[in-house]
């Protein structure tokens, strides 16, 4: 991870903005084995899990959120474990259902999710998605700063996992 990346997320947990009613972050899961249906993670998906959960560790990350499948799960539980927290599933379906919880819930959360998935998701909490996350895509980063009047402003940011070419 850069230092400049390390050191706009940090910047982000203590800045006023990101004191609003709540942050939430999002990224696609981490690279895959293989093309399966439910593929774990990769050598580089797994690096790619541990920067996450290293470059948020000062975030105040209070709860992490997953489909249910084996490569979000993967790339979620270093940053749960780093909070003493479980890996919460979310319903990929019911993505509007997800982000009023979200919205509702408040603080500062990780959600992991899909290239289709997170971009959906982004949108559904008034957020601005960007260009559709391409198959070989793994390092875009939301950070969305949810207000209490129902607007969001959104960044997005890359980070690396330290085994890119």
């Amino acid at each position: 991870m850069s230092r400049a990346l390390r050191l706009a997320v940090v910047l982000l947990a203590g800045s006023s903005w990101a004191r609003a009613e709540s942050v939430v972050i999002l990224v696609r899961h981490g690279e895959k084995v293989d093309e399966s249906r439910d593929a774990a993670l990769s050598t580089a998906g797994r690096a790619r899990a541990l920067a996450l959960s290293a470059m948020l560790k000062d975030a105040g990350i209070e709860a992490v959120y997953s489909t249910d499948t084996i490569r979000t799960r993967e790339t979620a539980r270093p940053t749960a474990d780093r909070i003493s927290k479980p890996v919460e599933i979310y319903d990929g379906d019911e993505l509007p259902v997800f982000a009023k919880a979200l919205r509702e819930r408040g603080g500062r959360v990780l959600i992991v999710g899909h290239s289709d998935t997170t971009p959906e998701l982004v949108q559904h909490l008034g957020g601005d998605p960007g260009p559709p996350i391409a198959s070989h895509e793994y390092d875009r980063m939301y950070v969305l700063t949810l207000s209490a009047d129902g607007k969001a402003s959104t960044l997005c940011l890359r980070f690396r996992s330290g085994v890119e070419k």
